[in-house]
């Protein structure tokens, strides 16, 4: 069993909660975690990068000039890769490069990435997270007294705007709803922080992580 610490917002241990590694696939699948992450980067391409061809490009087929006797050099048509204005050899197009992974092996991934954080000791639980009004200041002195300022990941179960606001100014800090979560959201920062709350509906039900049924 791994043990979890939980710390107050003035950086102090007050208890600590127990991981099942089992819960979690028992050992950290590292090419699971390359496949997840590939796919994830691969989905933010664009693909939407685009240049014409010489097919594409508007303008008349016939010769500009005949082939000899003129004393200039030889010359096709005006769309020829070679003359301003002409389509490019070898023309960029829309192509889509996402790649899929199944959801069973999207959830085994972000579990593995979970329980890879939680062996390295960078897994924490932070007790007492509770914002009345939007302060950046606030949440970023947190940070520094659990030792978080470098980069963390904070795992809520509900979108508060107070707390949502307080953290999207500040570099390195991502905040999501712990059914969103995925291998590359934990692996790109150094710390993964739990609420009370979170850490409870990932370990009651580690492959679902609490998402709500989705009515209709």
């Amino acid at each position: 069993m791994l043990e979890i610490p939980i710390l107050n917002t003035e950086g102090k241990k007050v208890g600590s909660e127990k991981l099942d590694p089992e819960l979690f696939g028992g050992r950290v699948r590292h090419d699971l975690l390359k496949q997840a992450v590939v796919a994830y980067q691969a989905g933010q391409h664009q693909g939407t990068a685009a240049t014409q061809s010489r097919g594409m490009v508007q303008g008349s087929t016939r010769k500009l000039y005949r082939q000899k006797g003129t004393g200039r050099a030889r010359a096709g048509n005006a769309r020829t890769p070679v003359r301003r204005g002409g389509g490019r050899t070898f023309a960029k197009v829309d192509r889509d490069v996402s790649k899929c992974l199944p959801r069973q092996m999207r959830r085994l991934a972000r579990n593995s990435a979970i329980l890879a954080k939680a062996l390295s000791g960078s897994t924490m639980i932070l007790d007492g997270l509770k914002f009345e009004e939007p302060k950046t200041a606030r949440l970023a002195g947190i940070l520094k007294a659990i030792k978080a300022d470098s980069g963390c990941l904070l795992a809520v179960t509900t979108d508060d705007p107070n707390m949502r606001k307080s953290g999207r100014n500040i570099p390195n800090v991502d905040m999501r709803l712990i059914w969103d979560v995925n291998a590359y959201d934990v692996l790109r920062r150094r710390r993964l922080i739990f609420t009370p709350e979170a850490f409870k509906a990932l370990v009651g039900d580690p492959m679902t992580a609490g998402r709500p049924v989705a009515q209709g």
